[in-house]
């Protein structure tokens, strides 16, 4: 009975332990084989065709094209104040009037003495022709004729300053109505009515300001230029982008006027001035902007987020998702960069997934799941 219970223990044991093995490699054998191979978790893009813009970017000032301080030609008391502080005014347009009467009562004081040396010039005229016939007849001397004749000169003479007087009355008077020279946006008033005024006075009356269209001003490195100048040689009046102080608003489009004609030794910079039509006001004078020139289009290049691009030792290369979800350390040329996109040249097909990010834990052939991502616009690409 003993020796029966033992056996029994032994195969009782047995049993356990074949069991428990068996077990144990069914359940190594059920493991699935991505746990062999955990897959990094990644975002990628497809390389796209397209054109990538090339740009200068500047921080510039916006400069009105014309800034009038309107003041008075004539003395007088301010009668009258024609504008309201910001109003839109147009050239030729009245502004003021200054007190006309001291100007009137000129005007009639000249237009008074020009008829009386009038009416002596006729009479002078008349003697001389008198004293011509009576010289003729022998009655009187050669002294008394030329006399009579420089008489007629000199109230001739008189004639043409009474006329400039006249002139000169008509001219304070048009002086004391003040009018807009410039069509453009009235400051603050700095001159109230009832106030009287000189010509010689510092301040006048108001600045005008004119803001459609206006100019923005910038500089760009010297270093730029030789591109610059190829630019211009195709076209003349290359676009430009004015942007808000965090460059991520565009505020207008606008076109380059000029270049200066000189290289500034202390910045190594040359001035720029781009023109702006200006007609939603979204441009103010003195405002500081980020200027963004386009100099250059690469038609039709392959573009790719710049997060895709890495660098070794050995150069430049990228990680390309291979249809087996894997990656491929492949080397490129990259042909330009503009803000975030960057135009690859050669080692890239369009259609090719690159990751951007997940980088940092990847090397050859290894396994990924990828999420995709969006590729910057070229066109849109802000930044220097």
């Amino acid at each position: 009975m003993h020796r029966w219970r033992l056996w029994l223990v032994v195969l009782a044991v047995a049993i356990i332990g074949i069991y428990y093995f068996s077990g144990r490699s069914s359940t190594d054998s059920a493991t699935p084989p991505a746990m062999a191979h955990l897959s990094v978790p990644v975002a990628a893009v497809p390389a796209k065709l397209g054109d990538l813009n090339q740009y200068i970017s500047a921080i510039g000032t916006v400069t009105p094209y014309n800034t009038v301080t309107v003041k008075s030609r004539v003395d007088g008391q301010l009668m009258k104040v024609n504008f309201t502080e910001g109003q839109i005014v147009k050239a030729g347009d009245l502004l003021a009037e200054i007190d006309p009467r001291p100007y009137q009562v000129q005007l009639t004081q000249a237009e008074g003495t020009l008829a009386k040396d009038l009416a002596t010039l006729e009479n002078n005229k008349i003697l001389y022709a008198r004293d011509k016939e009576l010289y003729a007849q022998k009655v009187i001397a050669r002294q008394d004729l030329d006399n009579q004749e420089a008489l007629v000169g000199q109230y001739a003479g008189s004639i043409e300053s009474d006329k400039g007087a006249v002139d000169n009355a008509k001219l304070q008077l048009v002086y004391s109505h003040i009018t807009s020279p410039i069509t453009g946006r009235v400051g603050l008033r700095l001159v109230d009515p009832g106030n009287i005024i000189h010509a010689t006075d510092a301040t006048g009356l108001a600045v005008i300001t004119q803001l459609q269209p206006i100019a923005v001003d910038f500089s760009i490195p010297e270093d730029d230029l030789p591109n610059l100048e190829t630019a211009m040689k195709a076209n003349p009046q290359l676009p430009v982008e004015a942007f808000d102080r965090d460059f991520k608003r565009k505020l207008a489009s606008g076109s380059l006027l000029t270049t200066d004609n000189q290289i500034d030794q202390s910045t190594g910079t040359i001035k720029l001035k781009a023109a702006f039509p200006n007609q939603d006001n979204s441009l103010f004078p003195n405002q500081f902007v980020n200027a963004r020139l386009l100099v250059n289009t690469i038609p039709n290049a392959i573009l790719i987020p710049a997060a895709g691009l890495q660098r070794s030792q050995q150069g430049s290369f990228v990680y390309v998702v291979k249809p087996d979800k894997t990656v491929e350390m492949r080397p490129v040329t990259v042909g330009a960069t503009q803000g975030d996109v960057i135009a690859i040249s050669k080692g890239l097909q369009v259609g090719d997934v690159v990751v951007t990010d997940g980088v940092d834990k990847l090397q050859q052939g290894s396994h990924v799941s990828v999420q995709t991502a969006a590729l910057p616009p070229a066109s849109a690409s802000a930044g220097p």
